[in-house]
This record gives C-alpha cells, structure tokens and sequence, in this order.
C-alpha cells in the first residue's frame, strides 16, 4: 500500500455533515427504485470510497477487479479519488450519501463529530467473530481508536518502523562496531565528524543530518527515558513528555552534538525533501528515521557507484538509563469505516466485515497487489517476477486495488527476491515492537487541541530549536512550558486526563 498522504487543505462545516448523517439515519428508507436497485442495495454488491495514487486506478472491467470479486463472492464498486482526497471525503460525509466502506485517512474533525453522533457502527466487539481481523494489533487498535473505542478498521503499518541508518562501509573503515548505548553512539557520531570515515583526507564530514522534521528528535528523546507525547504517573494521570526531567536531558545530549558540529548547523531550516541527500553524497553518516530509508538509500548508492559493497547497516535504537525504548509508528495510514446510512442492519454489517476480513486472506492480497498470475507476473523457479513492471497499462488493472485492503494480521503478497538489508530491515521492524514505548493518549479526541494544537505546538518546538542552537538556556526553556500552560495547555492537559480517566472506565 502506498503511504503518502495528502494535507487536509479544505474543511465542511462539521455541524452541518452531522446534521445531514443523522437525518439519514432516521430518514424511512421503504421506497426502492426496482428490482435492479434492490440487488445493488443488497448484501452482494460492496460500494467503496478509497484514495488512489496512480493517475489510471483499475476500472470496472479490471481482469484483477474482476478475480477479487471472483474469490470474495461480492460485486465491488469502488469511488476511487486521485486528488484532495480529504476535501471530496468531507463533501461526501456532508451529503449523508455514503457507500458501504468508506477509507478514513485521519481521525479528522467531521469524522470525529460524526461518530460521536451515533453516525459509524462500532467495530471493536465484532473483530473477534472473523480470523483475521481478530488478530489486529492492540496498540494500533487503540491509536486508531476515538474515545477508546473501535469505529474503522485500520490499514496495517509496521509499529516497529523507526530506526537508524548508518553508513556500514563507514564503520568499517574506522574499525568501529555498532553503537549499542547513547555513549557509543555519540562516539560514532564524533568519530564519522573527526576521524576522516571516507578516507579522502578532507575534513568534510559530520556524523548525523537532521532536517527541519522533528522526527528524529521525537525518536532520539525516548532513549533517554522520556515519555512517548504523553506520560502516565502511578496515580493515572497523564503529563506532556516536555515537562520530565528526561526530555531535558536528551535536549541537553541534542545541544551537544549541535555544539560540536556532530550534526548539520542548519538543521532547522533543512527541506525534509534534501534529508537523504548528505549521506547519498559522503558527507553524514546516520539518518534516524523509518527503517526502510536504509534499503533505499543503499539501492540509490550502488545504482550511482556500482562499486559500493553493502554501505549500509541499520539499528533498532540504542539503550539509555532505562534499557532500549523505542518509538512506535501509529501502526497505520487510514481506516476503513462502515455507515449506519448505507449498512442499516447487524446483519449487513457482518456480511460487510467478512468482506473485508475476506479481503487479508492471502490470496485475496496476491490479486490486490499483484494482480492475476500469467498477465501480471508468472512465477519461475519458485520466484516472484513481474510481467508489469515496463507496462503502464498492465499495471493500472491492479495498482490502487491495495487501497481497500488491511493487512490484518500481515502482508502476505508476493514480492521478487529481497536483499539483505531488506530481509535484516523487515526483521528489525517486527523485533522492534517487543520495546516500543506506546503513547497512552494516543486515542483521545482533544477538542482544546482541536483548537489551539498547532499553537501550543509551535511553542514548544520553537524553544526545543532554540535550546539546542544556544539562543535559550534551561531557565528559557522552563519559560517556554509556561506560556505554553498559559496559552491553553493547562486546559489541554485537563481535558486530555478527564478523557483518560473516561476511557478507563
């Protein structure tokens, strides 16, 4: 499944996508429009709204559409939006005309008002009736929650996703080994800065890019013992990870490597787009960020030098005072959704939920993402090759056809012959959930975040840079928090614990 989202650029008023939901949902549905009409309405037909991202998604006579409806026994109708999906999504739950699944990228606010007015089945009870689908991850159950409770279907992501890249061929040449403690990773750090890793005689190189993303700060600070976004005291009560003594330490560890120039210097105006780009061009050796950088960095490397021989390595994470502590993923890109409006009855809710659960089967997977042995690939000694990758017009009658899937419990496609690094990457990722450190408000709605989150956001961010650059100190900082409480934070972590204490019961 492709990962990329596209900003919400344009919001439906939420009152009125309410209003319209709930009319529909007691409006009297008696009057049918033939027979015709009836089977489209009836349980063997499957309306579905999802992104797409190929220009030609499949079309109604797609041969691997056509083999999915084929195993799932279900005439499918799939509304696919290639552009501003956010926007054509709003104006559809405004309409109150839904279809029978609907793909949620984001708990965005006009989905939130509507679930909360009774307007989407809740999920969570039935996922244990379907082999599947009862297998799903509890913690991305609970980030893709709203209020604790389950109302769309993740689409799976790897929770152990994040790590570190580093340049393998670097370590090599200092005699160095992998980093196994904050210690030794910032010994690695200084020695690709000073050392001369490349071996060129110049001295230009540094040990770790970082671009204006905040990601790698977010990932790096839970080494130090630091709460993931949100932490939880013996008594319950959830405090933001800013105000712990840990996140100050870890700052204070950032501050030390912008100091000794370990990391780029204008690492708070990078384009996260040109991140990748110092380590494809021998001047940084670590990138902290998703694992699968690492594969494709490599790639990208031997494509341009032939003559490079594995570059790369990865690690999970390293240990700090508390042992290896790693920040998960969300766990997933989106959810598929069912509406009261168009799925009226438990019955029909339940002939929906065994398509989807039919959808994660394995070879239900293999057409969605690979579409029909012998047009779109063949298999030769055992081996995936495709017959698509040099035909645009082969690959639009599968690609997007993943959109609806939700690789619950795994992916199970079929893929050409992995590299090592892909092999170690993917390994890595499923070991990294035994030390992922979860967030415990990752399922609540803020209606003061809602509001004033990009505020309260910018203030803290703004005074993390400012700490490690040196134009703030410590006593700056703890200022910082305060304008933050002041400005709608005090009130924030209020309703964050009343919500946390609702969800608890």
């Amino acid at each position: 499944m492709k990962k990329g989202k596209r900003p919400l650029t344009k919001k439906i008023a939420v009152p009125l996508a309410t209003a319209v939901l709930l009319s529909s949902l007691v409006a009297c549905s008696s009057d049918k429009a033939g027979s015709s009409e009836k089977s489209k309405e009836g349980t063997n037909e499957i309306k579905i709204m999802t992104t797409a991202y190929s220009t030609e998604p499949p079309k109604e006579n797609s041969p691997a559409l056509k083999a999915l409806e084929k195993y799932t026994k279900t005439d499918i109708t799939v509304n696919y939006v290639v552009d501003a999906y956010p926007d054509k999504l709003n104006i559809t739950l405004a309409s109150g005309n839904l279809p029978h699944i609907l793909m949620i990228p984001d708990k965005i606010p006009s989905f939130v008002s509507a679930v909360r007015d009774g307007a989407f089945w809740e999920l969570g009870p039935y996922l244990k009736d379907y082999p599947n689908l009862k297998e799903a991850n509890e913690v991305t159950l609970q980030n893709s929650s709203i209020d604790g409770k389950i109302y769309g279907i993740y689409r799976a992501r790897p929770l152990g996703r994040n790590g570190i890249t580093m340049r393998k061929d670097w370590l090599d040449n200092l005699g160095l080994e992998k980093p196994e403690t904050v210690e030794e990773f910032y010994n690695v750090l200084k020695a690709f800065t000073q050392d001369d890793p490349d071996g060129n005689g110049k001295d230009d190189t540094y040990g770790m890019v970082i671009s204006k993303y905040f990601g790698p700060f977010d990932i790096m600070q839970l080494w130090f013992g630091a709460p993931n976004k949100w932490g939880e005291d013996q008594d319950g009560k959830l405090y933001p990870d800013f105000t712990t003594d840990e996140y100050l330490e870890a700052l204070k560890f950032f501050k030390k490597l912008y100091d000794e120039k370990l990391i780029n210097e204008d690492f708070a105006v990078m384009d996260p787009l040109k991140w990748g780009d110092p380590m494809m061009n021998n001047q940084a050796g670590v990138i902290v960020d998703v694992l699968d950088r690492a594969y494709r960095t490599q790639e990208d490397m031997i494509k341009a030098n032939p003559d490079l021989k594995d570059p790369i390595t990865v690690l999970p994470g390293v240990e700090g005072p508390d042992g290896l502590r790693l920040m998960p993923t969300a766990g997933y890109s989106g959810m598929l959704a069912i509406p009261k409006t168009s799925v009226k009855t438990e019955e029909e809710l339940k002939k929906v939920l065994t398509f989807i659960d039919k959808l994660s089967d394995k070879e239900a997977q293999i057409i969605a993402y690979n579409g029909i042995e012998g047009k779109h690939y063949e298999m030769k000694d055992g081996k995936f090759e495709s017959l698509a990758a040099d035909d645009k017009a082969l690959q639009n009658e599968y690609t997007d056809l993943n959109q609806f899937y939700t690789g619950i419990p795994e992916n199970r496609f079929l893929e050409a012959e992995k590299t090592p690094l892909r092999k170690e990457v993917e390994a890595m990722m499923i070991k990294n959930e035994e030390n992922i450190v979860p967030n415990p408000a990752a399922a609540l709605i803020s209606d003061v975040y809602a509001t004033n989150g990009q505020q309260l956001d910018n203030i803290i961010n703004d005074a993390r840079t400012k700490f490690i650059v040196g134009q703030i100190d410590e006593a700056g900082f703890k200022d910082a928090i305060e304008l933050w409480k002041k400005s709608g934070g005090d009130k924030y972590v209020e309703e964050i614990n009343k919500l946390h204490k609702e969800a608890q019961k």
